[in-house]
């Protein structure tokens, strides 16, 4: 099937094939037809499938034809969870609707001035994308008419599920008119999308592409053992130095964390810089344009950018921490392999995340083999390495283990180094000189010179 073939408005078609586009992705060859055809549909396919070009494309042939409803309020509304994804959806929706005489695209996200928001809605808009906080604060002040809403479109709903949006998702639904098309969007669909689909949608058609483990399958997941703080450092230093790495994404668990690995790795001479939530806007869109247009080799960041990052020259994805929700890690790794492309996921693991590990598996239904790069062998492997030195035994030595009680006080046992303490004070300097005072609990013993760069909670 070509996109000539689904009945797009000629100057929509235009612009995909100066898009360099011929034949449409599974889920836009399914989607396109039943929503040109106006019914409501909940659709799950991989991330990097074309999603945003699904329901953006048959939302500008609807704008191809001239509304009755005399307003300058949105014809379109697109809810998003995060501002990255949201940037992505607005600059889709220009791109494609380049042709089409005044189509107005507005952006209302957390983070931009609320008189240049104003401003943008004091004038008529065609497609509005949105986040819901702030959409629900314009609402509120009476800044918005939806009086000719045809179509809302709920884009990777079972994030703002899991981000606690949905109950502010149903209130912007409540406002908008009962005669609109709605459309659920997701990577996974699963018994609470369901719940929220019931009572947003009616008779939703439903399109599911791909299984969790079939979405995978163009990406090599390698797992690597490790020992402490220090350990990670030095495995990621090793692997950014791979010529074949074009550009990463590397995972942390919390803000903190992605600022102070990205100036460690920027000292050590990487090109690294930090994406989080706590950023202004103005610093997260530089960043993320600066990734795209190839300036940048190694984005650090949060769960903020597990979704909603389309950047073809990723080839690897690093998981410097695991991330705490098994969904989170094929959207986390789905930052590569996009578009049919083949890419390298990476994840660190310590003896604490056994059980994180195996939800991970279970959930994408794929073991993670481990990996050994020599010289940087892990003092312990709960199981037998697949890559790396031949020879390894499959245990190195008895584990260190951790048993921690209400009040934070630990028992350690099999301490093989004996030099271990339970609770440790130390203070952390980084390359530049400077010291931080930071207490923290070492699972796996002493590891000898303090570590640069140190876990915040």
């Amino acid at each position: 099937m070509s996109f000539e073939n689904l009945n797009l408005h000629p100057l929509i078609l235009k612009a995909v094939i100066d898009s360099g586009y011929t034949t449409p992705t599974p889920v836009q060859a399914q989607a396109i037809p039943e929503l040109i055809a106006g019914h409501d549909i909940m659709a799950s396919a991989q991330t990097g499938t074309g999603k945003t070009a699904a329901f953006m494309l048959p939302a500008l042939h609807r704008l191809a034809t001239p509304s009755k409803v005399h307003s300058r309020g949105p014809r379109v509304l697109v809810l998003t969870p995060t501002r990255e994804l949201a940037l992505q959806v607005s600059e889709a929706a220009a791109k494609y609707g380049k042709h089409l005489p005044r189509v107005r695209v507005v952006s209302i996200l957390g983070g931009m001035p609320y008189p240049l928001q104003n401003k943008l809605l004091s004038q008529p808009v065609d497609i509005l994308v949105a986040t819901p906080g702030r959409l629900i604060d314009h609402i509120q002040r009476g800044r918005i008419d939806f009086s000719r809403l045809e179509m809302l479109v709920l884009d990777e709903a079972d994030r703002m599920l899991d981000m606690g949006f949905i109950d502010d998702v149903e209130r912007i639904a409540a406002a908008t008119p009962a005669t609109r098309q709605t459309l659920l969007f997701s990577a996974t669909l699963d018994g609470a999308i369901d719940k929220v689909a019931a009572r947003l949608l009616k008779s939703p058609k439903r399109i599911q592409i791909a299984t969790q483990q079939a979405r995978l399958d163009n990406i090599e997941q390698r797992l690597h053992y490790v020992d402490d703080i220090s350990h990670k450092n030095r495995l990621l230093d090793h692997l950014l130095r791979d010529i074949t790495l074009k550009q990463a994404i590397v995972f942390t668990a919390t803000k903190r964390d992605a600022d102070m690995l990205a100036d460690n790795l920027s000292a050590q001479g990487h090109e690294a810089a930090a994406l989080h939530g706590d950023m202004n806007q103005r610093d997260r869109t530089r960043t993320l344009t600066k990734l795209r247009h190839g300036g940048l080799r190694v984005l650090v960041a949060t769960d903020v950018a597990a979704r909603g990052i389309d950047v073809s020259g990723i080839t690897h994805v690093i998981n410097f921490d695991l991330p705490k929700f098994a969904e989170d890690y094929v959207h986390r790794i789905g930052r590569t392999g996009r578009a049919g492309a083949s890419g390298i996921a990476v994840s660190f693991a310590s003896g604490k995340d056994g059980v994180n590990l195996k939800k991970i598996e279970r959930f994408t239904g794929q073991r993670i083999d481990s990996h050994v790069i020599p010289g940087l062998e892990p003092r312990f492997k709960p199981r037998p390495a697949t890559g790396g030195a031949r020879g390894t035994p499959s245990v190195a030595h008895k584990r260190n283990r951790t048993w921690a009680n209400d009040n934070g006080q630990g028992t350690n046992t099999n301490n093989t180094n004996g030099n271990w303490n339970n609770s440790r004070s130390r203070s952390f300097s980084d390359n530049r000189g400077n010291t931080a005072g930071n207490t923290r609990s070492q699972p796996f013993g002493n590891s000898g010179a303090p570590s640069p760069y140190f876990r915040s909670k």
